[in-house]
């Protein structure tokens, strides 16, 4: 794969946005970790909490566009640490919009 398809799928799930929070998943890191390989773009989620509500709809405001990419997405979720959950909730407190 070259650099410029792996930088335009980086840039796609970088620019996603939190439907409640004014910033990218990236940014509040709930998307931890991204590998990009053959036409291939896995993603680990990391949530503050099990079972959020939202989780699914998350997911899927990543997996939408890399896949309309024309690349295979795939995920795993992981529970954040303490210290990961304390930046999360602090970013939240300050970017916060509602639904």
């Amino acid at each position: 794969m070259n650099n410029a398809v792996k930088e335009q799928i980086e840039e796609t799930i970088a620019s996603v946005m939190h439907p409640a929070i004014d910033l990218s998943l990236t940014t509040l890191g709930i998307v931890k970790d991204v590998k990009v390989t053959d036409k291939k773009a896995e993603v680990t989620f990391a949530f503050p909490f099990p079972n959020i509500p939202i989780a699914d709809q998350l997911i899927n405001s990543i997996r939408n566009p890399v896949t309309n990419l024309g690349v295979i997405f795939d995920y795993q979720v992981v529970i954040m640490s303490e210290e990961e959950r304390q930046k999360f909730l602090q970013l939240e407190a300050s970017a916060w919009k509602g639904m």
